[in-house]
């Protein structure tokens, strides 16, 4: 075997990781991807037959034809925008990183499948994987679940490929930097009264499983105020601890700013404070010109675009506010995609 070609087969590969999306904003393609969403048992963690009654007689026969309407509102003629998004970083990073790295994308949930994205990475010759799930603070619905799926598809192969995870980068230099870096120029051009960071929310119970110890998630109105080595696997803690290395970065003090959580579902109870309820809150104390920022997702998708971007900025007009500014994601964003770079360059 000559050098170039053992030099071909051992190349690096690059394996992004993002939630995942419809095939189309149709609810006959909605359901398909609901159900296999939410049959995920990191996702609703309720014993199967009570998460299959759920699923089945409550969610699927109704939320489909409603999250298909949504999404229909942020569709373009290029697809899904969390898709669209990833197909943009992938191919930003290919350039980037060259020929020795082979990059691809695969969602947990939908298409390009996490299945597809490794057969690509194996089948070009990549015998070692850098993984980057795209989720800034660990949750075991979406970091964990990703990582369990690729172990266990990675696992089923004769020849098991190596994997290099890259963990969770919420508090990570070059993750802040990158958000202050889009942040910054909106908030400039806009003069908000206030930031909020909105953050995906969870069910508390979730909250209280990462806590190994059970001793400290959620037992006091502090907990999540200093990441400590009681709280490390608490993604409310992560998410507190990016906000306050981010409003740090963009000279934010305490007062300018707050955090919550959006995207609760059913009844029982989730992380709070709730961003729907936050909104009229803040417009209640005088803030006009609000700008959001969702630093839980790196591309843009339903969640913001739709959630915050259109029901959020509907809401605050009709709460009194004067303008609502969703700060983009960091998407595929130059300085981001140097960033990601130079994680995977280290890890060679």
């Amino acid at each position: 075997m000559g050098g170039a070609e053992a030099k071909q087969l051992s190349r690096t590969g690059l394996l992004l990781i993002n939630l995942g999306t419809p095939d189309a904003p149709d609810t006959r393609s909605v359901r398909r991807y609901l159900r296999e969403f939410l049959s995920d048992p990191r996702v609703i963690d309720i014993p199967a037959p009570l998460r299959a009654l759920l699923l089945n007689a409550v969610i699927l026969p109704f939320r489909p034809r409603k999250s298909a309407a949504a999404y229909q509102k942020i569709w373009d003629a290029d697809g899904s925008p969390l898709l669209k998004n990833g197909i943009a970083l992938r191919e930003a990073l290919k350039k980037s990183l060259g020929s020795g790295y082979r990059v691809e994308l695969g969602m947990r949930y939908g298409n390009p499948s996490l299945g597809q994205a490794l057969d690509k990475l194996r089948s070009s010759g990549c015998e070692r994987i850098v993984v980057l799930p795209l989720f800034p603070q660990y949750a075991s619905s979406s970091t964990g679940s990703a990582l369990e799926r690729v172990y266990s598809l990675a696992g089923s192969r004769w020849n098991t490929p190596a994997l290099d995870v890259v963990p969770a980068f919420f508090e990570h230099p070059d993750f802040i930097a990158c958000l202050a870096d889009i942040a910054g120029p909106e908030i400039r051009s806009f003069e908000p009264d206030h930031l909020l960071m909105s953050y995906h929310g969870l069910p508390e119970r979730q909250i209280r499983k990462s806590d190994e110890a059970s001793s400290h998630c959620l037992r006091a109105a502090n907990c999540c105020a200093e990441m400590s080595q009681s709280n490390r696997w608490c993604y409310r803690a992560q998410c507190f601890e990016t906000s306050h290395l981010l409003a740090r970065a963009l000279g934010r003090d305490e007062s300018s700013y707050s955090v919550s959580f959006q995207s609760r579902l059913g009844r029982t109870p989730w992380i709070s404070p709730f961003t729907d309820l936050r909104i009229p809150e803040l417009a209640s104390a005088g803030v006009r010109r609000l700008a959001v920022i969702c630093p839980s997702f790196t591309a843009d998708c339903l969640e913001t675009l739709e959630e915050i971007g259109i029901r959020a900025a509907e809401q605050w007009t009709a709460v009194g506010g004067e303008a609502l500014r969703l700060i983009p994601c960091l998407n595929a964003s130059p300085r981001w995609v140097e960033s990601i770079a130079g994680w995977v360059r280290e890890r060679a």
